[in-house]
């Protein structure tokens, strides 16, 4: 019995110096982490300053981008409320026949269907100038139905005012600025929008090439419309702000200097 006695507490002696070898080995490897931890949050903290300052460049390159080559503004129109008109005309007019026809007033015809559009006939958006616009309510008829009109009319086109040519170069702009805010804010786009000058296999660039036709014409500004939205959604703007059909008041909400996380 005191043989085993004596081997238990060498055994034990044996155990107990292991033990602290193993207890020195644990403070080592918890000051490491230590160490680490203090590393890695330093360098998070040396990432997010270099995020932040990252963002600040791409937010004062777009404002500058917007501000001296594709400036986005809204023009007020001269259009006058035709409820306002009307109880002008008959004092004895109801309020629910003002109401119905202030209803009409923002209810748009569009592609077949009625939409609902609070800022119709208020305000047409513009871009790179006033007298490059697009109508707010994201109607763009006016484009296919000269196109169908051309094909059926013979001879040169002299109608410079065409509201079909200002809404062609507007969007020509929109996609231009769309694709350099891509590269800039470094966000791939859903949509594959051609602007430059040159032929693709597809044929031209989208809106300032050939006439296009109302399928190609409607399913290129869906593409536009799809990669607007697409920017505001990683730029977190406000989504009531947003509308699916505005195509340049959208954009205008997407660079406005109010956009808390633009450059993100």
């Amino acid at each position: 019995d005191t043989e085993g006695l004596l081997r238990i507490k060498e055994e034990n002696q044996k155990h107990y110096r292991r033990a602290q070898r193993h207890q020195e080995k644990k403070e080592k490897i918890q000051k490491h982490n230590r160490k680490l931890g203090d590393l890695v949050e330093k360098k998070t903290y040396d990432l997010k300053t270099q995020y932040e300052h990252l963002a600040n460049l791409r937010r004062s390159h777009i404002l500058e981008l917007t501000s001296v080559i594709f400036p986005i503004e809204e023009v007020k129109t001269s259009m006058r409320d035709p409820a306002d008109v009307s109880s002008e005309s008959d004092n004895a007019m109801t309020s629910s026949t003002v109401s119905k026809l202030a209803e009409a007033r923002r209810t748009t015809y569009l592609s077949g269907r009625w939409v609902c559009d609070d800022h119709n006939g208020d305000t047409s958006i513009s871009i790179t100038g006033p007298w490059i616009i697009l109508p707010n309510n994201g109607d763009y008829s006016a484009y296919y139905n000269w196109v169908e009109e051309k094909k059926t009319t013979q001879g040169p086109d002299m109608e410079h005012n065409n509201p079909a040519h200002t809404i062609s170069a507007a969007l020509c702009y929109a996609t231009q600025l769309v694709n350099t805010l891509s590269l800039i804010l470094d966000v791939n786009l859903p949509k594959k929008l051609c602007n430059r000058q040159v032929k693709t296999q597809q044929g031209n660039h989208e809106f300032c090439g050939e006439n296009l036709s109302r399928h190609r014409f409607t399913r290129a500004v869906k593409k536009l419309n799809a990669n607007i939205l697409h920017l505001c959604f990683s730029q977190h703007v406000n989504l009531d702000l947003l509308h699916p059909l505005h195509t340049l008041r959208n954009l205008m909400y997407l660079v406005s200097p109010d956009t808390e996380n633009l450059g993100r």
